[in-house]
């Protein structure tokens, strides 16, 4: 039995044997504010069925076991193991012998404090000291906190008891109340207690404790009448009459000043009212509350009516547009879980693709639907599918239906095709069934299964049954493969190049999905053509790339003849996936793709436009576009893109070229390309292009002229300042932060006194958590060799002893751009330390610096050594995956650098 790393199986063993589950919960963290206690009192009272005679184990992680009571008899003796030393093996879980019938059993533990953001995460906020906690349990981390059988599809009830310091709130799935405790003894304890009257599985329970500041809303309505739920007689799903939803806030004291209550809300609200409208089942939860938390590993995580969410959200100085969005498609992400993986949840974790998928098809919805951000499945294109396409070509590449055998496979398996390639597959899904047909299935999903749990099979059966369509060959071809199809086209014309050219044949050309067996799909695709209307004239008119013919269809094979275009006039240019329906490469003819790069600023279309974005930077990565040549390009036309979130994108992506794909003799002419191109840039826009435009400046390599500017941004030049570089410009907080690290981490600028001097001076004017994190950033940031080796040895060697905050703001300063030649000296330690980092720290913390430390800087001796230690069966099997991934992306660099240089 493997409590920590459940497997599939044991869970199927497990759920098989247990049911009628209910949990009371009893946490004491009254003396939680003191830093000097590691643990708090656990002790969870569980009545539960046991369907036969048999063994099983409890989930529980903690420093010590008390005691453990089953039905009346202390068995502790028994149900806890023991290492070699003595202590409690959580590995193994709480031992049961069961009989057939009903149970009552109660643990008393130990539990520990995080500083990892895993099971009871503890932060002291430097603003004004004062301490705030809050849980994350996906997928297996509740047992950190209380013990139970931390498993999806085994849901319970629960009755929660949390004891806090009298100032302090609790939240959690449902409406707190408050008692003091009497008692000299206990004096100025409050006892906060609430029920949670609906199945709900372990990983969606949620603590949240502060002294927080709170808003309230609410929202009303319901969900409209549908076919899949007129017969529906339970209330919950589909009530009488509208419902109103109480709506909460909650920040912690320090943040509160800087919260946009109205905005979240808004967006919050708009997500309801399309989720009413096409979920056809209500929100199943009885409030619904949004807690920012800080020292948050993730986006967000959706906890049933509780829903925790990264407090780096709540902007206390400038955000970019892209940041605006991403937060309003975080916040509907989450609202979308409430029905699709708390109201019905899978099974197990091999369909968690699907709880991803929908939720991230689903805010795409939304955001186009029912906000401001109406091009959000443009702005999709550019993140998140490119990180889909990145992590499809790595040799851990897995079909988007995973096997997940145990849960650390499910934790590797939180990644881009999970999220990424499933949603862009559910995209396509909805094109080719009909998005009503799609909707219906979901509802009757909803409908079949709710408050409890279903698999992917279930939900194909639906679909397969609103849409009247076998969707069984659909499925194989995209759940159960892997890697990339290439679409392009294939056409003759006659009249070439004369005025009245025209297609005399018309194809979609399909290449087998690399990596993997080669397989061709059936693609649900539309064929754009695009002409250049308007010229450039006296008048001032400028011309523009619009669409002029579109076609839609089913692409399967190697070849699909597309008759419809057969006579239309030759077009400027040809994309073959317009409107991004599919998921696949986009191999642009050559005539296409010189028109394209030519006229990238005039392509009218945001989704059209970005797709050549895509296109180029996929066939850099891929090393079929020069690296320089896509340089230029960005140069070139970067200034002209209005989807801001795509101008971050393709900023971002210039500067991984110059630093990753470009050849070595071309870097430093191809850095001060960008570093003029970002401050033209910046000087040519305003508003958050111009933000874009600087930050992207700062994040460059930078060398001693170009700090120049920064200087003078910063107010460090005589008689320059940011508004005389830039006007009406305001550098912020965070903005300082960006230009300081960007000038004390540039060599030969500042001496180590120097450096320090500003960066004190900074802190001093920041004293918040994230001024505290920057600072840390910024010295591990600077140019020095020694400064590198102590942060090395801290990460490397006492991981363990830092939280996560303070682990990923030292990464970012360690590795800062342009230092590669600081860092050559420890590409063969991590080889030699990397086993050891893996097991001292948690998954979470250990996943984080095992990737974010790997030595791509280093050349092919030391990627060797990786390599051969990837290959190695006794490697844990976690970090086999994060080092061959590392490797890959070095081997995909050199191959790009290497075609760059012909």
């Amino acid at each position: 039995m493997s409590s920590t790393n459940l497997t599939r199986a044991e869970a199927a063993e497990r759920s098989a044997l247990i049911s009628d589950v209910h949990y009371v919960i009893d946490l004491d963290l009254t003396a939680g504010g003191d830093p000097a206690h590691r643990t708090f009192p656990s002790t969870t009272a569980i009545t539960f069925a046991s369907s036969t005679d048999g063994s099983t184990f409890l989930d529980l992680r903690a420093d010590t076991v008390t005691s453990v009571v089953l039905d009346g008899t202390d068995i502790t003796a028994t149900a806890v193991p023991l290492t070699d030393a003595g202590t409690y093996d959580e590995e193994k879980g709480l031992q049961l012998d069961l009989s057939a019938g009903h149970h009552d059993l109660t643990v008393t533990a130990d539990a520990v404090y995080s500083t990892t953001g895993e099971g009871l995460h503890r932060f002291t906020d430097p603003a004004d000291n004062e301490v705030y906690m809050y849980t994350q349990f996906e997928a297996a981390d509740a047992k950190r906190v209380f013990a139970c059988f931390d498993q999806p599809d085994i849901k319970a009830t629960y009755e929660v008891a949390v004891k806090t310091p009298e100032n302090w709130t609790v939240v959690t799935n449902n409406t707190v109340g408050v008692s003091g405790v009497l008692g000299a003894e206990v004096d100025g304890v409050a006892v906060h207690t609430a029920t949670v009257d609906y199945p709900l599985s372990t990983y969606l329970i949620a603590f949240c404790v502060g002294p927080w500041e709170h808003v309230t809303d609410e929202w009303t309505g319901s969900p409209l009448p549908t076919p899949e739920t007129e017969d529906v007689t339970d209330t919950r799903l589909v009530p009488d009459e509208d419902i109103t939803v109480p709506l909460g806030i909650f920040v912690r004291k320090s943040l509160a000043e800087y919260l946009d209550a109205d905005v979240i809300f808004d967006v919050t609200k708009s997500g309801f009212d399309y989720y009413a409208a096409n979920f056809g089942v209500a929100y199943p939860f009885h409030k619904y509350d949004q807690i920012f938390c800080p020292e948050y590993n993730m986006g967000a995580m959706e906890n049933a009516g509780c829903v925790t969410i990264r407090d780096e959200y709540v902007f206390h100085s400038a955000a970019s547009h892209y940041e605006y969005e991403r937060r309003a498609d975080t916040i509907l992400h989450e609202l979308a879980h409430m029905w699709f993986g708390d109201l019905v949840t899978m099974q197990w974790w091999d369909d968690l693709w699907l709880n991803e998928s929908f939720a991230t098809w689903s805010s795409a919805m939304a955001q186009t639907h029912a906000t401001e951000h109406t091009t959000a499945w443009v702005t999709f294109n550019s993140k998140e599918k490119s990180w889909a396409y990145g992590q499809d070509q790595l040799p851990s590449t897995h079909p988007v239906f995973s096997g997940a055998n145990d849960l650390v496979e499910v934790d590797a398996n939180f990644d881009g095709i999970t999220y990424a390639k499933g949603a862009s597959v559910l995209k396509q899904l909805a094109a080719y069934v009909g998005l009503e047909a799609f909707f219906a299935g979901i509802r009757a999903h909803f409908v079949n299964h709710a408050f409890a749990n279903a698999t992917f099979d279930d939900l194909l059966g639906a679909l397969e049954k609103a849409s009247g369509r076998d969707l069984s060959d659909w499925a194989d071809q995209w759940l159960k493969t892997t890697g990339i199809n290439t679409l392009g086209t294939d056409f003759a014309t006659e009249g070439e190049g004369a005025p009245g050219s025209v297609y005399t044949s018309f194809a979609v050309t399909q290449s087998g999905a690399q990596p993997g067996a080669g397989e061709t799909r059936t693609h649900r695709l539309a064929v754009g053509l695009y002409d250049l209307v308007g010229e450039l004239d006296d008048t001032g008119t400028t011309p523009s790339v619009e669409l002029r013919r579109r076609v839609e269809l089913d692409v399967d094979g190697e070849r699909t003849e597309v008759p419809d275009l057969v006579g239309e006039p030759v077009a400027d240019l040809v994309i073959v996936n317009d409107d991004d329906l599919a998921y696949g490469f986009v191999d642009l003819d050559a005539d296409s793709l010189a028109f394209a790069v030519s006229n990238i600023a005039r392509i009218a279309d945001p989704m059209a436009r970005v797709l050549i974005w895509s296109a180029a930077w996929q066939a850099t990565r891929n090393a079929q576009m020069k690296a320089r040549d896509f340089v230029a390009l960005v140069a070139r036309g970067a200034a002209a893109e209005d989807q801001l979130g795509v101008l971050e994108q393709v900023l971002a992506q210039a500067i991984s070229a110059v630093e990753n794909y470009v050849a070595e003799d071309w870097k430093e002419e191809g850095r001060r390309t960008l570093l003029d191109a970002f401050r033209a840039g910046a000087e040519a826009t305003d508003g958050q292009a111009r933000l874009a435009f600087v930050r992207a400046y700062t994040n460059s390599a930078q060398t001693e002229a170009s700090t120049e500017w920064v200087r003078g941004l910063l107010g460090l030049e005589d008689g320059v300042s940011a508004d005389s570089l830039l006007p009406g410009f305001v550098v912020d907080h965070d903005l300082r932060w960006r230009l300081l690290t960007s000038l004390v981490g540039t060599a030969g600028v500042l001496n180590e006194e120097e450096a320090e001097a500003l960066i004190a001076i900074e802190e001093s004017e920041d004293p918040t958590s994230s001024g505290a994190m920057n600072a840390l950033r910024a010295r591990t940031a600077l140019p020095v060799s020694t400064v590198k080796r102590d942060n090395w040895d801290v990460l490397t060697r006492h991981g363990a002893e830092q939280s996560n905050l303070a682990l990923r703001y030292r990464i970012a300063g360690f590795g800062h751009v342009g230092q590669d030649d600081l860092l050559e000296d420890f590409g063969t330690e991590y080889v030699d330390r990397v086993v050891d980092m893996w097991n001292s720290l948690s998954s979470e913390m250990a996943l984080r610096n095992c990737e974010g430390l790997f030595p791509s800087w280093s050349g092919p001796t030391v990627l060797a050594d990786v390599k051969a230690l990837a290959d190695d069966g006794a490697t844990p099997a976690g970090l086999r995956r994060v080092l061959s991934e590392g490797v890959s992306r070095a081997e995909r660099a050199a191959a790009a650098r290497a075609f760059d240089a012909e």
